[in-house]
């Protein structure tokens, strides 16, 4: 599997307007491992993402590991979107410490992308877990995310 990293943020960004707006970068999108797919994203320090104790607001944390989950799906099942929408189905986050600075998210597919493709042109409804872990620049976890996606054939 090939995947246009450079592709996946564009695709991301004119997706996905909120992103832009809280000014998040796509770093990468690569396979990751046995037939699953890895993303990372960005959230730069800003002020106008702060909470009352300096640190960016659990909103844009939340909204950061759910952007990077989706990367991966974007990664992971863009060329079946002309056959299914991908559709959060439930999300769980854990806040673990407070973050200072740029956040990044680290997004890992939970499944293999041929079994959930499988399913798909079974003509089931996929679910699968894209696993998120949020944290600082120097690589201490600040919270951990598992958001729950399926992939929905065309009505």
């Amino acid at each position: 599997m090939s995947i246009d990293a450079q592709a996946v943020g564009a695709g991301m960004l004119q997706a996905v307007p909120f992103a832009r707006t809280l000014g998040f970068e796509f770093v990468d999108a690569t396979p990751d491992g046995e037939g699953g797919v890895s993303a990372v994203v960005r959230l730069p320090d800003s002020p106008a993402t702060h909470n009352h104790v300096g640190g960016p607001h659990a909103g844009a944390i939340f909204t950061l590991g759910e952007t990077a989950s989706g990367a991966v799906v974007l990664a992971a099942f863009g060329h079946l979107l002309d056959r299914a929408v991908p559709l959060a189905v439930r999300a769980e986050i854990a806040y673990k410490r407070l973050a200072l600075g740029t956040v990044r998210a680290t997004a890992r597919l939970g499944r293999p992308v041929a079994e959930v493709a499988a399913e798909l042109a079974e003509g089931t409804r996929p679910e699968f877990p894209v696993l998120v872990e949020i944290g600082t620049e120097d690589g201490e976890t600040t919270a951990e995310m598992t958001v729950i996606w399926t992939l929905r054939p065309p009505r």
